[in-house]
C-alpha cells in the first residue's frame, strides 16, 4: 500500500468519526438524504460508535439497492434515532483494487462488528 493511500485512509477515517452523531445522515427507509456519489460510509450508533464501514460506488444506491435486506435485519434491534450514517464522498470512482486496499486499511483500523458478520462487496 501506497503512502497515499495510508493518507486517504486516515483522512477518511477522521472525518467519518469526527462528524458529529448529530450532523450524520439520519437513517430513513427511502435514504433519500445520501448522496449518490461514490464514497466510503460508517453506519454508527449513538452510543455504541461505529456498527459498520464500507465503499461504493454510489452511496445511495448501495442502501437503496444493495445493504437495504441486511440493515434492515440488524438495524431493527436499535432504535431509529440511534442510528446515523456518516459519508465521505470521494471526487471519482479509483480503481476497484485501490478502494480494496483502502477499505482494508479502514477495517484494521476500527473493527467494526458488522463487517465481520456481513460479507464484504467490491
Amino acid at each position: 500500500m501506497t503512502d497515499e493511500t495510508n493518507a486517504e485512509a486516515r483522512r477518511i477515517l477522521d472525518q467519518l468519526i469526527a462528524t458529529p452523531f448529530n450532523d450524520c445522515q439520519p437513517v430513513s427507509r427511502s435514504f433519500s438524504t445520501i448522496p449518490a456519489r461514490p464514497g466510503v460510509y460508517a453506519v454508527r450508533h449513538r452510543s455504541v460508535g461505529l456498527l459498520y464501514i464500507g465503499k461504493t460506488k454510489n452511496l445511495r444506491t448501495r442502501f437503496v439497492n444493495g445493504h437495504k435486506a441486511f440493515l434492515w435485519a440488524w438495524l431493527a434491534q436499535y432504535s431509529d434515532h440511534d442510528i446515523r450514517i456518516a459519508v465521505s464522498p470521494l471526487p471519482h470512482w479509483r480503481s476497484p483494487l485501490w478502494l480494496s486496499e483502502l477499505e482494508s486499511l479502514l477495517l484494521r483500523a476500527t473493527e467494526p462488528p458488522y463487517n465481520a458478520q456481513i460479507p464484504m462487496e467490491s
